[in-house]
């Protein structure tokens, strides 16, 4: 796939998520809320794996791709509720990352390898599979860890602990180092403390 390709790929990801209707503020300005998180994962893809082949590049911005249409109150509440709600959003957006790039002249190969990406399989054996849950998983904690906090704030002190320590041990040596690197406000990283002992 060539650069060209893949440059005009990344743009329609980015006018598709465009069209989300919820707003966050982010350098400045609301922008559409899966934009803005799209745009989030390329920045950490280029920092921690600058040699990102396109495929990546592309499993990385559609990551969330139009999430809003699959919304999480669709679903019950609870463990399961969540499970089948996750697993339904990544084959949501493979499939639409899939008609975009089929779109733009990308191979039935490549679509499948995008595909599997989006999906998370084999995360532990296949090196973009867990740069891309590397580059989640900082997002998540840069950018959305303390509005998390707030959120559940009833969780109890042993739940939310085992939530980061499974954030934790789904990240390579490379994205934990990343993610003690950053610059986490007091009470966010006082869970990262407890939780990593």
């Amino acid at each position: 796939m060539s650069s060209l390709q893949t440059d005009k790929i990344l743009a329609a990801i980015d006018l598709a998520n465009s069209a989300d209707p919820q707003t966050e503020n982010w350098q400045g300005q609301d922008q559409p809320r899966e934009l803005v998180y799209g745009q989030r994962m390329s920045l950490w893809l280029d920092r921690l794996y600058a040699d990102a082949s396109d495929e990546l590049r592309i499993a990385v911005r559609a990551q969330h791709l139009e999430r809003w249409l699959r919304p999480r109150s669709d679903y019950p509440d609870g463990r399961d509720g969540y499970r089948n709600w996750r697993v339904d959003c990544s084959a949501y957006h493979a499939k639409r990352a899939g008609e975009i790039m089929a779109e733009h002249g990308a191979s039935r190969q490549q679509v499948d390898r995008v595909s599997s990406l989006i999906r998370k399989q084999n995360i532990k054996s296949d090196p973009d599979a867990q740069a891309l849950e590397d580059c989640a998983a900082l997002v998540f904690l840069e950018f959305y860890f303390n509005d998390f906090l707030v959120k559940y704030d009833d969780y109890s002190e042993a739940k939310m602990i085992r939530i980061i320590q499974r954030t934790w041990k789904k990240m390579s040596e490379t994205g934990q180092d990343a993610a003690l690197s950053l610059d986490l406000d007091e009470q966010a990283l006082a869970w990262v403390r407890k939780a990593l002992g």
